[in-house]
């Protein structure tokens, strides 16, 4: 592997941010990010990078590529959940594995926008479809995650699959970022200019922060997950890997571009921190949030970011 692709990834100042954050946390400092001020961050976050995804489908011209694209990525939404499911069940009940799989199936935009902004220091193009593929892969490992519960569940079910898939489809997350793709696509290049300083100009320094806060959340939930055992920290580790490597070497065959493949491995290794949660308070109030929710943010979202991102980049680049 090319070492200076680590190196600059573990020396980018947004990375750097978020091992602050966990340092702060070891240290007992009292440093954090108001909830409010973090809340705001996460949506622009969302907002630039769909707008400016939909600006870029917008100069892209639409073809069998970006069609292959998006039945791509709603295929790995749907088998990730199923095969890890089976997986998770050795150790799990039928909701944990539900709920775990269903976020390892879904994706983690924040990795996405970290991704994209690892592409940019690289200076290696990807297409806009990309963000278009990362929004539609959130609803459906939602729904198979859900639907696996049901399946295998003992007790009757007593919720209903519409209000699950409208819930997954209406969360704030996919909302903003497919609302944002559309105005992006829509606007002429002469209006988004208008806007490009905050879409663009400041968004590395939003990163900063946010990671920052990501950090700080991460070294807090981290202590209360290593307590529940080998298994979980393995499983948010080896799937990722499994998965991003898979991807990366699969997706030569019929994916052009090395950014749009580096993002596919990216989506495929992401786990969901965000959508997932809020769409299993609804659906599996009886799976533990404080098993999912550790595993994908303080143990999955920091290797990806760390050493995922130069793996699956020299994988891409050597099989080219």
């Amino acid at each position: 592997m090319d070492l200076h692709l680590l190196v600059d990834n573990l020396t980018n100042p947004a990375l750097l941010f978020f091992f602050l954050g966990i340092l702060a946390v070891r240290l007992k400092s009292d440093l954090e990010i108001p909830q409010n001020s973090s809340k705001f961050i996460s949506l622009y976050l969302l907002f630039s990078i769909g707008f400016k995804g939909g600006q870029e489908l917008a100069h892209s011209e639409l073809n069998l590529d970006i069609l292959w694209a998006l039945l791509f990525g709603i295929f790995l939404a749907l088998i990730v959940p199923f095969y890890t499911f089976f997986i998770l069940r050795k150790k799990f009940s039928v909701e944990n594995s539900g709920a775990i799989a269903a976020a390892y199936g879904s994706v983690s935009a924040v990795t996405f926008v970290t991704a994209v902004a690892y592409l940019e220091i690289e200076q290696i193009p990807f297409g806009g479809h990309m963000v278009a593929v990362m929004a539609l892969m959130e609803a459906p490992s939602i729904i198979v995650g859900v639907l696996m519960m049901a399946v295998f569940s003992k007790e009757k079910v007593s919720f209903k699959i519409n209000g699950v898939c409208k819930h997954a489809l209406t969360n704030g997350s996919v909302l903003l970022i497919l609302g944002s793709l559309l105005i992006g696509f829509l606007a002429s290049e002469h209006q988004a200019r208008g806007i490009e300083p905050f879409t663009t100009d400041i968004f590395k320094g939003f990163l900063a922060v946010f990671l920052l806060d990501m950090g700080i959340t991460s070294g807090k939930k981290l202590k209360d997950f290593l307590s529940q055992g080998r298994f979980a920290f393995l499983f948010a580790i080896v799937i990722p890997l499994v998965n991003g490597c898979l991807v990366a070497l699969a997706s030569s065959s019929f994916v052009p571009g090395i950014g749009n493949r580096f993002l596919f491995a990216i989506l495929a290794a992401s786990a969901s921190y965000i959508a997932v949660p809020a769409a299993m308070r609804l659906a599996a109030p009886k799976a533990n949030p404080s098993l999912y929710l550790p595993m994908a943010l303080a143990i999955t979202f920091p290797f990806n970011i760390t050493l995922g991102m130069p793996l699956y980049l020299f994988i891409i680049e050597a099989i080219q």
